[in-house]
């Protein structure tokens, strides 16, 4: 009888798939026989070229790394398949993969979402959960195919999301949570145990790659809605208004629900709450603020260091 380890390729890139990669080192069940991640790309005030969060992983644990540009050219496709995993792993990779990379494991490659899919498939799934003021979300292991986040579901679990969750909190519990669920779905789908479910895919919703303009303030939304807005773009891409022609990042607010008396979307008053702004539908009292050039501070210090932005209009068109 054989006892072989099966030979694995890891795809990922971001810090979200760094626990899942660790996770499967430390199990020793494995031959992790290539780490393949996005090629170091500028970061930081000096734009100096950075290494992945899982190629600085893999190489704590010894592992060979390759940060091809993409997987799309023949050279690339044939050393993958010079490699000949058993099967692939993929969390956060970043790319696409085509039909003729996804047919050389003959176990294919499975994959960690941070969604109960077929929600929220797409790239933002952590935010968009906190924004649609979900109560759970969770992580999917899913047999990749050639869609997004289409393929047939190997494994789910559940978690609440807490009332003060942000981008970054869930996303360290989800990345946490699909690295156990991994470790425990892994063998058991090499082992031929697991039926693979499809998705239904008319329940499906899609998520997209978010932009630093996805999070300017919409001032006639709801204060429930841009509270959620504020925590689900943390860290990004964060949530900003404009004052006095300078930008206004909000770090930290919260709802309030009192007759708006007149105001107008976007109008500050000083409230026994705190510093807080109108909105379509009741009040966003901002409890953490950064001016542009600024360092952060409480909604209460900034109103008393800048007491001429009660009245003001936040946000006002002509202003950037």
């Amino acid at each position: 009888m054989s006892t072989r380890r099966p030979r694995v390729v890891f795809l990922g890139t971001p810090e979200f798939s760094v626990p899942s990669l660790e996770a499967l080192a430390k199990t020793g069940q494995y031959e992790i026989v290539c780490v393949i991640t996005q090629p170091d790309r500028p970061a930081g005030r000096g734009r100096k070229p950075r290494p992945s969060p899982v190629r600085q992983a893999a190489e704590r644990l010894g592992l060979p790394v390759w940060t091809p540009e993409n997987l799309r050219s023949p050279e690339a496709v044939e050393r993958l398949r010079q490699l000949a995993p058993d099967v692939g792993v993929v969390v956060a990779y970043g790319e696409i993969l085509r039909p003729n990379v996804l047919a050389i494991p003959p176990r294919g490659f499975v994959n960690v979402h941070a969604s109960l899919l077929p929600k929220y498939r797409g790239a933002s799934p952590v935010q968009a959960a906190i924004l649609a003021g979900d109560r759970e979300t969770g992580v999917t292991i899913m047999l990749m195919d050639a869609g997004m986040d289409t393929g047939p579901i190997l494994a789910q679990r559940r978690i609440p999301i807490a009332e003060d969750e942000t981008g970054a909190s869930l996303a360290e519990k989800l990345a946490r949570l699909g690295a156990e669920l991994l470790v425990e779905t892994l063998p058991r789908w090499l082992a031929g145990e697991i039926e693979p479910q499809p998705q239904d895919d008319a329940q499906a919703s899609k998520t997209w790659r978010l932009k630093k303009e996805d999070g300017r303030v919409d001032w006639t939304r709801p204060a429930e809605f841009l509270a959620r807005q504020v925590r689900a773009y943390t860290p990004w891409p964060g949530t900003f208004t404009t004052w006095d022609g300078k930008l206004l990042k909000i770090r930290r607010a919260h709802a309030v629900q009192r007759p708006l008396e007149g105001a107008q979307p976007g109008e500050v008053r000083s409230l026994p709450e705190g510093l807080a702004v109108a909105t379509g539908d009741g009040w966003l009292v901002l409890d953490e603020v950064q001016l542009e050039g600024r360092k952060a501070v409480s909604g209460e210090a900034f109103l008393r260091g800048h007491p001429q932005i009660v009245g003001a209009r936040l946000g006002e068109k002509g202003e950037r």
